[in-house]
């Protein structure tokens, strides 16, 4: 019989094999902090900093900001949200230039692009928006507050918080009175990858219009929005593009929508011509309409770094390490968390995962904070999840284990 010393060796060999075999292993050393013993296991939530952010930031506050300051603005940072939009579009979302913009946060992006998907929709008898149970929050709340506002129909899909939305599901939910969908590309809480291009077809077929959330997906997962017809498209860029705490969101909206589009708040900056500050409200041509205020440009300036090395390594192999590294995240669940008393909480078929897995146990609460003081970084979900979060650029296999083997250790005794 195989003792737990002998499968923690066997493990931890497996582990150190994985990361010298990996064709990615090097980029790790251009992320800050990965040098270190701490286990970073969160990168679904908040994306490690390259050394070359640091960089740029310095630069752009002593050469741009501090060197150039308000001429910046015609000399490049009004550009920006679009330029990097396009940027984001080529390198991980499969879209050509001029539909993905920078914009708000994820929650304002969100209510401007299913606010305009809804005005698009012209057939009166077209009441309901589709949406699912175990979404992330702000996609429900803002679907029943745009509901209330607008006097529309919820119908909601009772998605196994386990999996996702399947194809099926949609294809039931749909129909002549369905107006916009509204789903997450990858489940925030299981990881579970759903069938864009099916479901978005699905969705058409019913004749309404898609949005999809593509916050826990962009940067690892390849995502193919042009090939696949998606409406509407937002995500945040603080997880797996490493732009840091708040830095602003994406809008992607299909080039066939874009003209005579209206997004709901009017601002200056999305004005045709901004700096007229004349009266009344004229949108700015094509994806600029979807601006409302002044840009965030430190997010971007910190975005940079990451499509630059997005566009150098390719999702198809960001993707193909994901995939390593969840895979052996359930080697390690299976040989140490199960016995335990530990429930997987994820897909186990490959092509249903996204880049993080959970796991359930009544003392994970607990279990995360002492996590936390050791220097492993995973999240805690409710009611009993812990999310390990994998960013494939920066994680190591070896990481992957002591972090792992933390969680075991901590584990209570029977």
């Amino acid at each position: 019989m195989t003792t737990l010393r002998e499968s923690h060796d066997a493990l931890l060999e497996r582990a150190l094999l994985l990361d010298a075999e990996d064709p990615l292993s090097a980029y790790r050393e251009r992320f800050i902090g990965t040098e270190t013993d701490l286990s970073y296991l969160d990168g679904n939530s908040l994306g490690r900093p390259l050394k070359r952010t640091a960089e740029d930031i310095n630069t752009f506050i002593h050469s741009g900001w501090g060197g150039r300051l308000i001429r910046g603005w015609d000399e490049e940072w009004l550009e920006l949200p679009q330029a990097i939009g396009d940027q984001l579009g080529r390198a991980v979302l499969g879209a050509a230039a001029g539909q993905t913009i920078i914009a708000d946060s994820t929650t304002v992006v969100l209510y401007k692009l299913i606010r305009a998907a809804l005005a698009a929709v012209k057939d009166p008898a077209r009441t309901e928006i589709v949406l699912d149970t175990d979404n992330f929050p702000t996609d429900r709340y803002l679907v029943e507050g745009i509901a209330r506002e607008e006097g529309l129909t919820l119908r909601w899909i009772d998605a196994d918080p386990d999996s996702g939305v399947t194809l099926d599901q949609v294809r039931e939910a749909v129909g002549p009175a369905t107006a916009v969908v509204l789903l997450s590309h990858v489940a925030y809480r299981s990881g579970f990858l759903a069938d864009l291009p099916g479901i978005t077809a699905a969705v058409h077929d019913a004749g309404a219009l898609a949005v999809w959330d593509l916050c826990h997906s962009a940067g690892s997962v390849e995502i193919a929005l042009d090939a696949a017809g998606v409406d509407f498209a937002a995500g945040c860029t603080y997880k797996y593009l490493n732009g840091g705490p708040g830095s602003p969101a994406f809008a992607y909206v299909n080039a066939r929508h874009l003209p005579g589009l209206a997004q709901p708040i009017w601002g200056w900056m999305g004005r045709r011509d901004a700096f007229e500050m004349g009266p009344g409200y004229e949108p700015a041509p094509g994806i600029r309409g979807f601006l409302s205020g002044t840009p965030a440009i430190f997010g971007m300036i910190a975005m940079r770094g990451t499509l630059d090395l997005l566009e150098e390594v390719g999702m198809a192999a960001v993707r193909e390490k994901s995939l390593r590294l969840t895979a052996y995240a359930l080697e390690l669940h299976d040989a140490w968390l199960a016995p335990a008393g530990v429930r997987l909480a994820t897909p186990r078929a490959p092509e249903q995962r996204g880049s993080h897995i959970t796991v359930d146990h009544p003392s994970f609460r607990e279990v995360t904070a002492a996590l936390w003081d050791k220097d492993v970084i995973p999240d805690f979900r409710a009611p009993a999840g812990i999310r390990i979060g994998l960013s494939p650029l920066s994680t190591g296999f070896a990481e992957l284990h002591r972090g792992m083997a933390a969680v075991r250790d901590l584990l209570p005794r029977h």
